[in-house]
């Protein structure tokens, strides 16, 4: 009878022990684990930020030559962006997402000021009948890169926000069309419609994952839809590039010219492509091979094989994202994933599809793939963020 009652107090006695060990590490595995999901998200952003380098070398090559006598001087701009965006990403990654909602304010009137500054004659720097940079002497900078992150820092905060009815349209949606509202004005003064529209995507996609009434919604689809087909409608040249869709033979030397282009170079590709480096797009048939339509040049060189990975990359980003927004700690985390997810996805998709005409070319990068020093290291250092939420998702 001793012994038995010795093993039980024994037994009684280092339960509780586990029990307060197992506890511990359950309350704090959460915080700051590099779940699969995180390392997904940073292998597949990776994984295109290397691809794009080594799609800019070659798409480049050609055109930098021309330029500048060298092959590698959009590359090495292109390389040393990517090294800032890497540090940026890695700093962002490690700073608790809720510190970024004191920048709201100062984000949106920063970028306000700097999209009316891009419009003042002799600090905007215009190429191709469009003022959409800033020339800071050494490098140029594009601020409706910094405004699409400041609209989702501003959407994140107002829906997120205590004792706010997300049905009572005075203080959810109108801030957000409002403010929405102002970026996109100051947008198409430059012009850029393409940009335009990610900002409308992203507000609607955000409005709709906090629970905005479908009623309402639906009203301000509808509104945007009309306004952007009245832009189109009425500018020649953007009528003339949504006819193209439906029938880029009607003008093979004009308005279809690059989409016939980029639609010959995607099908020489075939299965395998040409080969790295031996495509024939970059020499002058594809305008901007290096930038807006590099996509066409990795489906030349690599490929369906190369062009169907990629596809599948910014799949898994747009997946990822979503997962990651459904596991947030919060309301604001899963707002500022969702938006940093749409903004990658939609201008993707936007790029992909003007590359093979299903939609109108509207001018928008492949996000960290195209040459475009700004655009790379801004969303490096936003796609820091969202892995930021990763880290801390339930």
């Amino acid at each position: 009878m001793k012994t038995v009652d010795l093993a039980s107090k024994q037994s009684r006695t280092i339960r509780p022990v586990r029990s307060k060990a197992r506890d511990k590490r359950t309350a704090t595995a959460p915080v700051g684990r590099r779940t699969i999901l995180f390392l997904s998200l940073l292998v597949m952003v990776s994984a295109l930020v290397v691809l794009g380098l080594v799609m800019v070398l070659s798409a480049s090559a050609v055109v930098s030559i021309a330029d500048s006598g060298s092959a590698w001087s959009k590359f090495s701009r292109q390389a040393a962006s990517a090294g800032v965006g890497l540090i940026l990403m890695f700093v962002t990654i490690r700073i608790d997402y809720h510190h970024w909602r004191i920048f709201t304010s100062p984000a949106v009137v920063s970028s306000l000021f700097l999209l009316s500054l891009v419009l003042v004659p002799g600090f905007g720097v215009s190429q191709n009948n469009a003022t959409r940079w800033l020339d800071l002497g050494v490098v140029s900078f594009q601020p409706s890169e910094v405004a699409k992150l400041a609209l989702i820092l501003f959407v994140a905060d107002v829906l997120s926000r205590p004792r706010r009815d997300i049905r009572d349209a005075r203080t959810t949606l109108f801030p957000v069309l409002f403010c929405t509202g102002l970026f996109s004005f100051l947008f198409m003064l430059q012009p850029h419609f393409g940009n335009t529209l990610i900002l409308g995507v992203i507000a609607l996609t955000m409005l709709f994952w906090a629970g905005t009434p479908l009623r309402q919604l639906s009203a301000t689809g509808a509104a945007g839809v009309v306004m952007a087909g009245a832009v189109v409608w009425n500018t020649t040249w953007r009528r003339e590039r949504l006819l193209s869709v439906f029938d880029p033979w009607s003008d093979p030397d004009g308005a279809s010219f690059q989409l016939l282009q980029s639609l010959h170079a995607i099908t020489v590709g075939g299965i395998r492509g040409t080969g790295l480096g031996e495509g024939l797009a970059k020499w002058g048939f594809v305008p901007y091979a290096h930038s807006d339509f590099i996509f066409a040049v990795i489906a030349e060189e690599l490929g369906i094989v190369g062009a169907s990975t990629v596809i599948l990359l910014y799949l898994g980003i747009g997946v990822a994202g979503s997962m990651v927004a459904l596991r947030a700690p919060d309301r604001f985390g899963m707002l500022m994933a969702v938006g940093i997810t749409t903004w990658i996805f939609s201008q993707a998709c936007l790029n992909l599809g003007s590359v093979m005409g299903l939609v109108p070319t509207v001018g928008v990068t492949l996000p960290l793939l195209s040459h475009g020093g700004t655009s790379l290291v801004v969303v490096m250092a936003t796609t820091g963020i969202l892995l930021n939420v990763a880290r801390q998702g339930r």
